[in-house]
């Protein structure tokens, strides 16, 4: 080895045992190389006489960035040589009368030796070197190696330059274009013609190289002239490779796939009909049912599911009536091939199961009727998606416990299946009967099933009865049509072997949820509705996961059932009294709390129950009794002995406490206003005496937040459900509430206002008077906080502060929309006037968010009519007029409209117009305008509109202006 070749070997090393900085020198050298101007004499020489590969790899991959990049700035002799010397490589003659040892290289050598080829044809074909396709052609008698050559060359030009499978530069694109134009004058018919020619001669002693130029062919045939394959030679040849049994599979299986992208072939319609009928592709049936993982089987598979495609795609594009009968027929024939294919084998990337069948099932809408065949085909559909929707029994204890494999594979397959539901819905529509028949015998071979499936037959299974219902409508479902009887029957009647798997038990649960409509209609099965709910197929059920799904979905089904539980509450509240003894005698030496998810769905359940007027009030009352009295007796034993806290135990002893809170607030969803108020102020009496217990939760426990926040729930809760008659317990609640001043707990309370005023409008005056300059001290204290922050500043406590300078803006609009405006006036409030308007005018003129800005101007609007008597004159708050005028109007109004980031229409100058009359019109028109640039015309007309009474007239004309003066201040003007 010369000094070349070994800095080419140490630089290709990867064992380690060369020195790195040997190795660094070797990977320089070899740079420097590169760049000497006898480049490519010195690597054709190494190619010549070197069989180190990592030598002939390191010249070719040279060759290649040379000609790739230095192409223009080679001498014409330069390229003459590289061009024949390489060419020569290929075709297996000797350079100078030396054979070059390239061809008896490992295939990457091979590859890349044909990338070099392709470069040159990029550049020189067909313009410089227009014989190269031709001249190749003549050596193809030298046999398999050359062969294999030239198969390397048109599999290489495919991906370097013509497949559009890969992305392509514009001018990428045109030298294919190019490419392909002159083969297809020049060399096309001969390069087919050897095809033929290699595989007829090679079929028996060479298989693997027929194999070869089969594969090298399948590629070309989407681009070449269709009449060259299919004919009466090549056609009845690519056949009979497939079919012969003592063939190489690898070269049947090629022959499957030249098939294939005849068939596959772009061309109009009927001649693509007319071609595919002419194939008589039923003779490849057989061949797939046997070793389903074998390469033929998978290449014939492949053939099938594309044959039908592109069946399919005729069916829809054909329009004469005899060519739509002709497709129909051979979708007929191929279908149960497609189905097993869909079953058994191993499918195509390239094929898209639920892409496919959906077309059909949209085919199938387009008839008037389906025939017995086709109703056939819908039942392989449904056992097609049946199948696809199965889990894999190997993961069925990772998806029962829900380890991180079972979460995963449940993720997965959710995913996966929301096509093929969308499938069955479709299916559905198109024949409701046979898929209620294949779900019902799905079903009922599932549950007498003993295989190792069961378990996901039964889940699949039930999964379809549930899509089922999603397809049909409320009316429908009402109706029943069909057997949707006897389907929602045996699903409540029946008891599955597997009810303990956790998937199982929830899409049971979930498809009689699904079907609750027809419950409703049909209410001789409430009883198995309820069975199914209250026993260990659901909240009873052991599995965790399945008891808390099943306690939210009872309470769905009682939300729709109501008035029809009522006979019933007497078993429910029995079938759930151990659910509700884990809350009314909780024991606080336990490590765990009972779980507040499920706990709270029971208690709304029970309270949605028990609440109705149907139930007779002494029964009401004593359920309610029995729930708020020791759930009540609990907090107030914890309350007793605050004092007493270990501090270990704390923790669990708060968490206990927001279990009681969650599940008295839940129950009380139960109860209307008017029941508790009105008609049964008794049951009222009995949630007064609950809120009373739950506000000293305030006093003891002041700053433990997560409490502080249940209990506020439940005070909205309160003032929804107890109406006025919650007024005296206005005062405690919004005093302890108010002992913490931090944001997130100033927006709890702030909402809480907002209910409050929105319910009782002015009855609050009272009570807002006296905690809004606590209010107002306490937010504006905060929100100066974010001025102060560096605009970058993106923490927790700055989002919260924004957060509760958002809900002021809100408790700020709520308040003078509902007459209580007055109360910013108030002796304490009025010293907090100036930084109210100072914030609303900036927020009006600059805030980022259209929204908050247009509901801090209806703001000003609103204390515009609240506070300024027509005509302008005696002040009700002094200085507000001027400051409308003088500030507001002019930069609000005009200057920052201007700014482009806030388009508004231009209804509040007209309410100004008329408050403070020619005043305001004098200010907006002197000095607003002309320092707005705005032409004394358009100012004219402005006020001729603002005078007029057409409002829609006066925005239309107001948007002109705005874009007038936009344009003429080109961004000059400063907001002020």
């Amino acid at each position: 080895m010369d000094d070349v070749e070994k800095a080419i070997v140490i630089s290709f090393d990867e064992s380690g045992a060369i020195d790195s900085e040997l190795k660094s020198q070797a990977v320089n050298f070899c740079q420097q190389i590169k760049e000497t101007p006898s480049i490519c004499s010195l690597c054709i020489e190494k190619l010549c006489f070197c069989k180190l590969v990592q030598v002939q790899f390191w010249c070719l991959q040279t060759l290649h960035e040379v000609i790739r990049v230095k192409y223009g700035s080679m001498s014409l002799e330069e390229k003459n040589f590289v061009r024949k010397s390489v060419f020569s490589m290929a075709c297996l003659e000797g350079i100078d009368d030396k054979m070059c040892p390239i061809l008896e290289s490992p295939a990457f050598i091979k590859n890349k030796l044909a990338q070099v080829l392709v470069t040159l044809i990029y550049f020189e074909y067909p313009l410089i070197w227009s014989s190269v396709f031709v001249d190749y052609l003549r050596h193809l008698n030298q046999g398999s190696v050359v062969i294999d050559m030239f198969s390397r060359l048109l599999n290489a030009l495919d991906d370097e330059l013509i497949s559009m499978d890969y992305p392509r530069t514009p001018e990428e694109v045109a030298v294919a274009g190019r490419v392909k134009d002159a083969m297809r004058l020049q060399c096309v018919p001969q390069i087919v013609r050897a095809w033929y020619d290699i595989v007829s001669m090679y079929r028996n002693s060479d298989p693997e190289i027929c194999a070869t130029v089969l594969d090298c062919m399948r590629r070309y045939i989407s681009w070449i002239d269709i009449g060259l394959i299919v004919n009466d030679a090549f056609i009845p040849l690519l056949f009979e490779l497939i079919l012969v049994d003592c063939l190489l599979e690898q070269l049947r299986a090629a022959a499957a796939g030249c098939v294939l992208a005849v068939v596959s072939k772009r061309m109009d319609a009927l001649s693509k009909l007319s071609l595919l009928k002419s194939l008589q592709i039923t003779r490849v049936f057989g061949l797939i049912s046997d070793d389903n993982d074998s390469e033929l089987v998978l290449g014939v598979a492949a053939l099938i599911t594309g044959y039908a495609v592109e069946v399919l795609e005729c069916s829809k594009r054909v329009n004469l009536e005899d060519a739509k009968v002709v497709s129909m027929e051979l979708l007929d024939e191929v279908l149960p091939s497609v189905f097993y294919v869909m079953q058994n084998c191993e499918m195509d990337a390239a094929f898209s199961i639920v892409q496919f069948l959906s077309g059909y099932v949209a085919a199938m809408k387009t008839l008037s009727s389906l025939q017995e065949k086709q109703m056939l085909h819908i039942s392989q559909i449904l056992e097609v998606i049946r199948t696809q929707i199965c889990y894999d029994p190997m993961y069925r204890s990772n998806i029962d416990i829900l380890d991180k494999i079972g979460m995963e594979e449940e993720d997965r397959m959710v995913e996966f299946r929301k096509d093929l539901f969308v499938l069955l819905r479709n299916v559905g529509r198109v024949a409701p009967e046979v898929t209620q028949i294949f779900i019902r015998n799905s079903l009922a071979s599932a549950i007498a099933s003993t295989s190792d499936r069961n378990v996901e037959e039964v889940e699949a299974a039930l999964s379809l009865l549930y899509a089922l219902g999603e397809s049909m409508t409320d009316e429908a479902m009402r109706v029943g049509p069909g057997l949707l009887s006897e389907l929602v029957t045996n699903l409540l009647s029946t008891r599955f072997p597997c009810h303990s798997n956790r998937l199982v038990a929830l899409i049971y649960l979930e498809t009689v949820t699904r079907y609750m409509k027809f419950i409703q209609e049909n209410t001789q099965y409430i009883p198995l509705v309820l069975a199914a709910f209250l026993d260990e197929r659901g909240i009873h059920h052991p599995n965790i996961y399945v008891s808390r799904r099943a306690s939210y979905l009872f309470m769905r089904v009682v939300k729709m059932l109501k008035s029809k539980l009522v006979p019933f509450i007497e078993t429910i509240l029995q079938s759930l009294q151990d659910v509700v003894t884990r809350f009314t005698n909780m024991n606080f030496g336990s490590k765990e709390p009972a779980g507040s998810e499920d706990g709270a769905h029971i208690f709304e359940s029970i309270g949605l129950l028990i609440g109705m007027e149907d139930v007779p009030l002494e029964k009401q009352s004593d359920y309610l009794s029995s729930l708020l009295t020791p759930l009540c007796q609990q907090v107030e034993a914890m309350l007793m002995n605050a004092k007493g806290l270990n501090l270990e135990d704390s923790p669990l002893k708060i968490a206990s406490i927001q279990q009681i809170i969650m599940a008295i607030n839940a129950l009380s969803k139960g109860f209307s206003e008017r029941l508790v108020t009105a008609s049964r102020p008794a049951i009222g009496h009995m949630f007064k005496q609950t809120l009373d217990v739950l506000l000293e939760i305030l006093v003891v426990f002041p700053k433990v937040e997560p409490l502080r926040t249940k209990v506020l729930s439940f005070i909205h809760r309160m003032v929804d459900t107890l109406g006025a008659s919650v007024f005296p317990y206005l005062p405690k609640a919004l005093e302890q509430l108010l002992a913490e001043s931090e944001p997130k707990e100033m927006v709890g309370f702030l909402l809480l206002l907002n209910q409050l005023i929105c319910k009782f409008s002015t009855l609050v005056h009272d009570i807002l008077e006296e905690v809004f300059p606590t209010i107002a001290d306490r937010v504006f204290s905060a929100i100066r906080r974010i001025a102060d922050s560096s605009v970058e500043a993106n923490t927790e406590e700055i989002r919260e502060l924004q957060d509760l300078q958002k809900t002021l803006y809100t408790f700020l609009h709520v308040i003078t929309m509902h007459d209580l405006s007055s109360i910013f006036l108030s002796p304490r409030s009025r010293g907090f006037l100036n930084s109210i308007m100072q914030l609303l005018l900036h927020t009006s003129c600059h805030h980022k968010d259209i929204v908050t800005r247009k509901a801090c101007v209806q703001i000003f609007i609103r204390l515009i009519k609240d506070w300024c008597a027509r005509p302008y004159g005696e002040e009700k708050v002094p200085g507000f007029q001027s400051f409308m005028v003088e500030t507001f109007a002019t930069n609000c109004c005009l200057y920052s409209v201007l700014d482009k980031s806030f388009e508004f229409g231009d209804a509040n100058t007209k309410v100004m117009y008329e408050k403070f009359g020619d005043v305001f019109l004098s200010h907006f028109v002197s000095k607003g305008f002309p320092s707005a640039h705005c032409p004394q015309n358009l100012a004219d007309q402005y006020c001729q509109k603002l005078k007029g009474g057409d409002i829609k007239a006066l925005r239309s004309f107001y948007q002109t202006l705005i874009g007038n003066i936009r344009l003429q201040q080109n961004g000059s003007l400063v907001s002020r």
